[in-house]
């Protein structure tokens, strides 16, 4: 720590010295004014600075105070003041001074000047954290807008159907211990086709932050620049947009990749065909006969998106009965955790399973909140740690 003094009394340098060259301190010490300001004006790394408010006089002090505040307006200024002048402080606390002490008589002083400066530098240095903070917690957030801005906030379906979604950005601590929602990582949309069909996805880049939200805004970007005719072919779309991504560094980068989950609602024949690339299947939840079951193989996931631009993938398809809700949801919800007796546990499919049965007979809005509620509490306050987005098509 480097340390510069300007002090009036020049019987008391050695004693100053004594007690400030402790540990790793570095100590310059100055008796006249102008030595002072030319010693503070040969370094830019000063840590702290010592001043007195009498030196050589009020007046001049506070001048020597204020030309410092120029040449430094950073590192912390502590000064020490003879206990009749007290008031002089004013000033100079008006003007930053960040901390003082009283030059009693007995010169007990000397043993809190060290506690002093060391003060004076933590609290700027913490200052200094909260304002970095600050700054990252506005920073994520416009990004986090900018990710929000794609998500659509209403949703259409054909006659006989109805549709809802919702997504949550993740969580997570910077300096100062305060919550930041992070940009996140999540998609949905739902697209209605010429031919009456209505498109659904949901996404997933891995990661949080920047590279995720840039990786999602590039796979809504593609989407949108697909032609309509390209749609229809689950498998096809999938596989062109995992050859788009694959040459873009954006999202393969540091091992990037993107789960998608695409499907075609036929709302004539009622039938969902989809393709799901490293992406959760979807769930049926049959109102009349209370079963909820996860549709499709497993075995005919495909590889995650910008992994290998050569990958195959594959379509299926399901009949949604009358009176059935169909979840398409990240992974954010099934692995909401808390750790029990040491135990890493899960929310897991039990819970979804759990709260979509307990829901059977509420509307789409209520069923969305007891998913998302559910799953927060389970984390036992701490939340969820990805991102997380659900979409939920009825069939009345």
């Amino acid at each position: 720590m480097r340390i510069l003094v300007g002090w009036d009394d020049i019987e008391e340098v050695e004693l100053l010295q004594l007690y400030l060259n402790v540990e790793e301190y570095e100590v310059t010490v100055e008796t006249e004014a102008s030595a002072f300001l030319a010693t503070a004006a040969t370094r830019h790394d000063w840590d702290v600075f010592l001043v007195t408010t009498s030196w050589p006089d009020a007046e001049a002090a506070f001048h020597v105070y204020h030309q410092l505040r120029k040449l430094h307006p950073d590192p912390p200024i502590v000064a020490a003041t003879p206990p009749g002048e007290v008031f002089r402080l004013a000033r100079f606390l008006t003007a930053g001074l960040r901390s003082y002490v009283i030059r009693d008589e007995n010169k007990d002083y000397l043993f809190l000047l060290h506690a002093a400066l060391t003060a004076a530098i933590d609290g700027v240095r913490a200052e200094r954290e909260r304002l970095i903070a600050e700054k990252l917690r506005q920073e994520v957030d416009s990004v986090r807008k900018l990710q929000e801005s794609i998500i659509p906030r209403l949703l259409q379906m054909p006659v006989g159907y109805a549709i809802l979604g919702r997504y949550e950005s993740s969580e997570m601590r910077v300096l100062g211990g305060q919550p930041v929602t992070m940009a996140g990582g999540d998609y949905y949309n739902a697209l209605q086709l010429p031919d009456g069909n209505v498109a659904l996805i949901v996404g997933d880049a891995s990661g949080h932050g920047m590279k995720a939200c840039m990786s999602i805004m590039t796979l809504h970007t593609l989407i949108q620049m697909f032609p309509t005719h390209n749609y229809r072919d689950t498998a096809q779309f999938i596989t062109e947009i995992n050859h788009s991504l694959s040459q873009q560094t954006i999202v393969s980068e540091d091992g990037g990749f993107i789960t998608l989950l695409y499907g075609v609602l036929n709302p004539i024949e009622h039938s969902f065909e989809w393709t799901s690339a490293g992406h959760p299947l979807p769930l049926l939840h049959n109102l009349a006969t209370g079963s909820v079951s996860e549709q499709g193989d497993g075995a005919h996931v495909g590889m995650p998106l910008g992994v290998w631009e050569g990958a195959e993938y594959v379509s299926q398809k399901v009949f949604l009965p009358e009176n059935s809700r169909m979840l398409l949801y990240s992974d954010g919800l099934p692995e909401a955790h808390c750790d029990q007796d040491g135990r890493h546990v899960e929310f897991g499919m039990d819970g979804i399973t759990r709260v979509l049965q307990q829901e059977a007979d509420h509307p789409l809005p209520s069923l969305l909140e007891g998913l998302f509620r559910a799953s927060h509490e389970f984390t036992c306050g701490l939340g969820r740690h990805d991102d997380t987005s659900v979409l939920i098509v009825q069939r009345h």
